[in-house]
């Protein structure tokens, strides 16, 4: 056989590099800061860091070391129960109402208010205290030249006043420049409280005793209306006790009736053993008819139309008698009852309803806690950090924009 036919074998591809098939692309440059980044930078310096080191110096190198002493207190009432309120329990005229908690919001304010700092002023002088280390430490000393309003606020940041509501508990923590100043302004306001506490007490108990006064006054000029509208019936009628008049003359009524019985019964006799024209059958009937009258005249007293000793029958007599005799009455029960609240306000007003009970004492400070350096620094720098996050992100938004 010939020579054999050549078999065509796999098509092979040109070889290509592998730059060819990725080009690479040419390094970037090292990015360098633009005038935007300085800018950045020396704001967070300026208004960041700068600050926060300045404070940081004022805080340990000028700030003045202060003293803190806790006074805490609570009001109190008076639980116990009079004793003559166990006549009638009458002692609600007394005045002893009011709720501790209304008194502490009371107090509350009257700490923070600028009545407590005039007094403890005029009582410590508070300015000379507060001002010691001014112009040395001039951000937490007071100056000496403010008004009373500016003592009045620094002396809200000095006092902290803790309320809690649900226990009616007052706790003050007192800050000053030395432990001893601390410690007198505290017992100062404590005794200041109190003595408001006592203020307002007395003024409760003299109300109540002026209203139980007033009401007892009313009722002896009731009373006194009274019995002199008694005492003009009595020079009316002539009569001082009328039921006891009364009596006596329903007694006249009964003897002359008995008498009248007996002249019967022997005028009946006498008929029997007598003519009728007999002088003493006569006489027995003129007896008779005279002793009528006398009772008709007796019993006619009684009726609408007799005639009393003032010229009213008796019966309009008695009615009037009743109705003065009821007024009176009443009049001297309404009496005792006021009397009796008096007297029961005056024993609530000679005892100390309210009082201040302290549970926590002021001491003198053995250490200064205030100013918390620490957290004063990291509060102004989170603040200051906080600040100018925001002012950048206000410019970049503003350039985004643009």
């Amino acid at each position: 056989m010939g020579q054999a036919a050549a078999q065509p074998g796999p098509r092979q591809m040109p070889a290509v590099p592998p730059a060819a098939l990725h080009p690479i692309r040419p390094p970037v440059g090292i990015a360098q800061p633009r005038r935007r980044h300085w800018l950045l930078l020396a704001s967070f310096l300026a208004l960041v860091v700068l600050p926060t080191v300045l404070w940081a110096w004022y805080l340990w190198a000028r700030a003045s070391d202060q003293y803190v002493s806790t006074v805490g207190f609570s009001v109190r009432k008076e639980q116990s129960v009079p004793s003559i309120d166990l006549l009638g329990g009458l002692s609600s005229f007394a005045g002893g109402g009011g709720g501790g908690a209304s008194d502490t919001d009371i107090l509350y304010e009257y700490i923070r208010s600028q009545d407590m700092v005039e007094k403890i002023d005029a009582e410590l002088d508070l300015r000379t205290r507060f001002s010691r280390d001014w112009p040395h430490d001039f951000v937490f000393a007071f100056d000496p030249e403010g008004h009373v309003e500016d003592l009045t606020d620094y002396w809200q940041r000095q006092v902290k006043v803790l309320y809690d509501s649900s226990t009616a508990l007052i706790t003050l923590n007192v800050s000053a420049f030395s432990p001893e100043d601390a410690q007198q302004i505290a017992a100062a306001v404590f005794k200041q409280s109190s003595d408001k506490i006592n203020e307002l007490s007395a003024i409760a108990q003299e109300d109540a005793t002026r209203l139980a006064k007033l009401e007892l006054d009313k009722t002896r000029d009731e009373l006194t209306v009274t019995r002199q509208a008694m005492t003009a019936f009595r020079m009316k009628s002539q009569i001082v006790d009328p039921e006891a008049d009364l009596a006596g003359q329903m007694g006249v009524l009964s003897g002359l009736q008995a008498q009248l019985a007996e002249v019967l019964v022997a005028h009946d006799l006498l008929i029997e053993n007598a003519q009728p024209t007999d002088h003493r059958v006569t006489q027995s009937q003129q007896k008779i008819d005279a002793l009528r009258r006398l009772i008709d005249a007796e019993r006619s007293k009684f009726g609408a139309e007799g005639q009393g000793p003032a010229g009213e029958s008796y019966a309009q007599l008695m009615a009037e008698y009743e109705k003065l005799a009821v007024d009176r009455e009443f009049a001297e029960g309404a009496y005792r009852t006021a009397r009796i609240a008096y007297e029961t306000a005056l024993a609530e007003a000679q005892r100390q309803s309210r009082y201040l009970a302290a549970h926590i004492e002021p001491k003198v400070a053995q250490s200064s806690t205030e100013p918390n350096r620490t957290w004063l620094l990291l509060m102004v720098a989170g603040m200051l950090l906080a600040g100018w996050s925001i002012l950048v992100l206000i410019y970049y938004s503003i350039r985004d924009r643009g």
